[in-house]
């Protein structure tokens, strides 16, 4: 769609739509066009409601920034009457809604045009999007044996193949993040608590869990999260205020910044060497803008905050599959093999082991709180700088929800966390952290670049994120979906 009427990014394209060069439904029908020729290679779009979508163009759209954009919600959350939803799981397939959430309220009166949701892995737990219930994965446009990462998999890669030019998605351990990696796409995890979780959640993963969205621009990005930030109604905590918001933060560069870079794990391991380089790269590159660079490895006790990340997602997982159960049996045929596996984790565990583990994520936060900034004896970095990833972009297949040792497929030496070590830290600590698409492998895969910040700081952090943008532009480096069709 993009491709179509030579846009850059939302932002772009909302400005023809005001200019009258193209109309709502026009724009519509080039992402539906995109669908039915993509779609069969790449398994990315569900539950489509073209009709829906015609009706909100018919009735008026709000008069927001983006009025008349076609749109895309992560089929897991943002809860919204006219869009069912299977939340990844057979279990769960057809959900409706009796009302919408604050965060669909929000994106709802930018003036986007929804038509439909993306795939998502069972439960939102993994790094790549290969759910039963949409039968089969979903593929990534630049190398379909690669997965385009998960949970918002399916957001990650409707855009990057200019379905629709952005997209809703989530974030409980790098969910948008760890997409927008391997899709070669900006995304952005704001503070916790920026963004409205209700009515239908309190709070996510015990406030780990936020959402957010895939975009192909900073610009995009910064809009969005500016139109749906704020706490809803009832919230059980915000996030501290914004100065004068996002889009009016990227308007000009951040103040000169001490980065700290991490060019291997969080506790020293290796990593895949293309994408050390790609780390490399990024801190000389902002070494040449002017900012300090500066080695730093983290001294937070990363181990222990993803054992209790993972209790945590267990507990969570197995409440909300025993609530949709209904008192029927456990079985292969309606949750997959990681879901079970982690309702199966949560049945081993004391009664008070979820505070105690919530208790040790609070802790967490405070010991990475202390990497930043002078105070309670800390490093005197501003940002740290590491991979979004350990490597580039899984293949297809290897983190599938066929096994049940739960633990395992987290924790375990060759599950999610050795191949995404990054993303969840920052969901424990609260603190805002993004994924720069500044990278690509001599095979041609993007390589993300993570970029984190103290706790509140999301002006600050996105302004660096633009800067980045304006000296090395990725907005026309796209996969070529030609031989997808």
């Amino acid at each position: 769609m993009l491709d179509a009427f030579q846009a850059r990014d939302a932002t772009d394209l909302a400005a023809r739509l005001a200019s009258g060069e193209v109309t709502p439904t026009e724009m519509l029908e080039a992402a539906l066009d995109r669908v039915a020729r993509l779609n069969p290679a790449l398994n990315a779009v569900v539950l489509m409601q073209e009709d829906i979508a015609r009706r909100s163009i018919a009735r008026g759209l709000p008069h927001g920034p983006f009025r008349g954009v076609p749109f895309l919600l992560k089929d897991l959350g943002c809860e919204a009457v006219d869009f069912p939803s299977h939340n990844g799981s057979r279990l769960l397939a057809n959900t409706t809604y009796g009302r919408d959430s604050a965060i669909f309220d929000r994106i709802r009166a930018t003036g986007v045009v929804t038509f439909g949701r993306t795939t998502s892995p069972e439960g939102g737990i993994g790094a790549a999007t290969e759910s039963a219930v949409y039968g089969g994965p979903t593929r990534n446009p630049w190398n379909p044996d690669r997965t385009p990462g998960g949970s918002s998999g399916g957001a990650g890669a409707a855009v990057a193949a200019g379905i629709v030019p952005f997209a809703h998605g989530s974030d409980g351990g790098g969910s948008v993040r760890i997409p927008a990696s391997c899709c070669g796409l900006f995304g952005f995890k704001p503070t916790r608590a920026r963004l409205p979780d209700g009515p239908y959640v309190g709070e996510g993963w015990a406030g780990m869990a936020i959402d957010g969205f895939l975009t192909w621009s900073v610009r995009d990005t910064a809009v969005m999260l500016d139109a749906c930030a704020g706490a809803d109604p009832g919230a059980p905590y915000w996030a501290p205020p914004l100065r004068a918001g996002h889009a009016q933060a990227i308007s000009r560069p951040p103040r000169r910044l001490r980065i700290g870079i991490c060019d291997s794990t969080f506790t020293g391991d290796a990593i895949h060497p293309e994408v050390a380089r790609a780390v490399r790269e990024a801190g000389r590159l902002l070494e040449n803008l002017g900012h300090e660079v500066v080695p730093h490895l983290p001294r937070a006790d990363v181990p222990m905050m993803m054992r209790a990340w993972t209790d945590i997602v267990a507990v969570g997982t197995a409440l909300g599959i025993g609530k949709a159960l209904k008192g029927r049996a456990l079985s292969s045929d309606l949750v997959e093999g990681v879901g079970r596996g982690a309702v199966a984790h949560a049945g081993t565990l004391h009664p008070t082991r979820y505070l105690e583990a919530v208790g040790e994520i609070h802790a967490f936060g405070r010991q990475m709180a202390a990497e930043f900034g002078p105070e309670g004896g800390g490093a005197g970095i501003d940002i740290l700088l590491s991979a979004t990833l350990a490597e580039p972009p899984a293949m297809v297949g290897r983190f599938a929800h066929r096994t049940e040792d739960y633990v395992a497929y987290r924790i375990g030496p060759e599950g999610i966390f050795a191949y995404s070590p990054f993303c969840a830290v920052f969901n424990a600590s609260g603190q805002p952290a993004a994924s720069v698409p500044l990278g690509m492998t001599g095979d041609g895969l993007p390589v993300g670049i993570h970029l984190a910040a103290p706790f509140g700081t999301d002006e600050e952090l996105i302004a660096l994120c633009a800067e980045l943008e304006r000296a090395a532009p990725w907005a026309g480096r796209r996969p070529d979906v030609s031989a997808l069709i």
